[in-house]
């Protein structure tokens, strides 16, 4: 199996510190949240892993830089200072799985299906794989090994979406499902402007498994809302012909997507995630 993970984009909710490192490399705790996208691929046994730089940016360099660079300057200074300790998570990362970082087609439209459909090649000749969108976070199980599990429940899909459950305040926020009687996708309503307009409680976010016959949707010319190219779109089209399967996560859904949501995604990790959670707390109760 391999994973397509999709670069944030420009990020200009984030300026000015996007305009010199990459969203996906804010760090969460003491890991960019590309390496959390990362680890989730490892845990679930993905062999292969692409991620797709914006393009005209630095970040096809510093994802290369980050995954790729044996760090001898670091590693040679803590074993100098009797701290080799500090250099097992540098040795955790050049020991993932394959990684080849790639640049986005630029001639491609705007939208999340372009980084996609920019990693085609690795992908084509593939039973099935996985994508994730570096803006949506999973903790506890990682709803990669979920998107496999269910697939392989479901050799015949032609697809396999997360979904969580969400209350209906955010719905308005959100991808919401549409489900057909016999449980499968018919279709994701997009941000629908009343709670009335939502065909279900569940949401769609940025994980799936999908399969090559994709492609056949996901091409330049199909772009839809706002003139983007977009992926559920094409996982829409897929449901037409076949069956999409919901996957409810195992996990909490968290997204980075801009800064308010960032912080708290960050503080929610700290909290039940790091060995300094009970700290962390304890100092919010009190002050």
């Amino acid at each position: 199996m391999k994973a397509i993970i999709t670069d944030a984009g420009f990020a200009s909710r984030y300026l000015p510190i996007t305009k010199t490192i990459p969203k996906a490399m804010i760090p969460i705790g003491a890991k960019p949240v590309m390496q959390l996208c990362v680890e989730e691929c490892a845990e679930a046994g993905i062999d292969e892993i692409i991620i797709v730089a914006t393009p005209n940016t630095m970040s096809k360099q510093i994802y290369d830089d980050y995954f790729h660079s044996q760090s001898e300057n670091v590693k040679a200074l803590l074993e100098k200072q009797g701290k080799m300790d500090r250099f097992a998570p540098v040795e955790k990362i050049l020991n993932f799985p394959k990684i080849t970082v790639i640049e986005q087609d630029s001639t491609l439209p705007y939208g999340n299906g372009s980084p996609i459909v920019s990693a085609r090649k690795f992908v084509e000749n593939d039973e099935a794989f996985v994508v994730l969108y570096s803006d949506d976070l999973i903790l506890g199980e990682g709803d990669v090994k979920t998107l496999i599990e269910t697939y392989r429940e479901n050799p015949g899909a032609k697809a396999v979406i997360a979904a969580q459950e969400m209350p209906e305040e955010v719905w308005n926020r959100y991808g919401m499902i549409a489900l057909k009687e016999n449980g499968t996708l018919s279709h994701i309503v997009e941000k629908p402007k009343t709670p009335d307009l939502s065909p279900s409680n569940l949401t769609s976010y940025g994980r799936y498994l999908l399969t090559p016959e994709v492609f056949d949707y996901l091409i330049p010319s199909n772009t839809g809302l706002d003139g983007e190219l977009w992926t559920v779109d094409a996982i829409t089209k897929l449901a037409e012909n076949g069956d999409v399967i919901i996957a409810r996560s195992k996990g909490r859904w968290i997204t980075t997507g801009d800064p308010k949501n960032y912080f708290m995604a960050h503080l929610e990790y700290v909290l039940s995630e790091s060995d300094y959670g009970d700290d962390v707390r304890n100092f919010i109760q009190n002050h």
